[in-house]
């Protein structure tokens, strides 16, 4: 794991080995307009891609005196996610990054909501985009789905409806992985982005910066690996593959044979 030395030192470019690996494609990005979507924007932006930034906020006039790093924008809202359909049919990479944290509060109010931002919204998508894929032509190049699911999906966040809500999702894209394995969608590929805390609105203090974060994220998804771990703490490299690997075992054994 990379020592905190290194993200200090960790160039702003992205990496030389896989630079033209995004060269033409067309990436959306949901939660564009904050740390992590916009360092995710610069850095494919970087590679050749053009990024369409998916945002709840009122989209930028313009990108660029807002200092914004998406190239287009689109405003969507949790709930009407089949309104994105069109949008997500041209996309070659969709990152579901979006997500509140709304800390101590416990509210029903509160924990309804973030169920239905952090997990629900990014599960009704990645069923969107699934479908978009399994009706591609034979050979077409295989779509790609990032979910980003947070550290918080297997350690304390200080915050229990962010840690419930991210949870869920994890779980749920790991029942979608056995799922593929047992029905697969040649033409759609889905990985799991685990990370640890960095510095956004969300979290202030968080110990590493969005962009090295970034950079680490298109890194290890361009080494091809489907779970994609960026964090300072070692016990989530052992904790985290070890989850996957029974929730994996457990879901093989009770699943019904694929219906599709």
């Amino acid at each position: 794991m990379p020592q905190a030395g290194a993200m200090a030192q960790s160039s702003s470019h992205p990496s030389a080995v896989d630079h033209k690996r995004w060269q033409g494609r067309r990436i959306g990005i949901t939660g564009a307009q904050g740390a992590l979507g916009q360092a995710l924007s610069r850095r494919f932006q970087a590679q050749g891609a053009h990024v369409v930034g998916l945002t709840h906020r009122e989209p930028p006039c313009d990108a660029a005196s807002a200092n914004t790093a998406s190239q287009s924008w689109v405003q969507w809202h949790c709930g009407r996610e089949q309104e994105l359909a069109p949008v997500l049919a041209q996309l070659d990479l969709l990152v579901l990054n979006h997500g509140i944290n709304p800390g101590a509060d416990q509210r029903s109010l509160t924990l309804n909501r973030a169920l239905e931002v952090n997990a629900m919204s990014s599960w009704r998508l990645l069923e969107h985009y699934e479908r978009i894929a399994a009706e591609l032509p034979p050979g077409s190049e295989p779509r790609e789905v990032w979910v980003n699911t947070s550290e918080a999906e297997i350690q304390p966040a200080l915050s229990p409806a962010y840690e419930l809500s991210k949870r869920l999702l994890g779980q749920l894209v790991s029942l979608r992985w056995s799922e593929h394995q047992r029905s697969p969608i040649p033409t759609l590929r889905l990985r799991k982005l685990v990370l640890g805390p960095f510095r956004s609105e969300l979290n202030p203090i968080g110990v590493m910066s969005a962009d090295w974060v970034a950079g680490q994220v298109i890194l290890q998804a361009g080494l091809g690996l489907p779970l994609v771990i960026v964090t300072p703490n070692p016990l989530t490299y052992l904790l985290m593959p070890l989850s996957e690997l029974g929730r994996a075992a457990y879901n093989r054994l009770i699943s019904n044979p694929p219906d599709r």
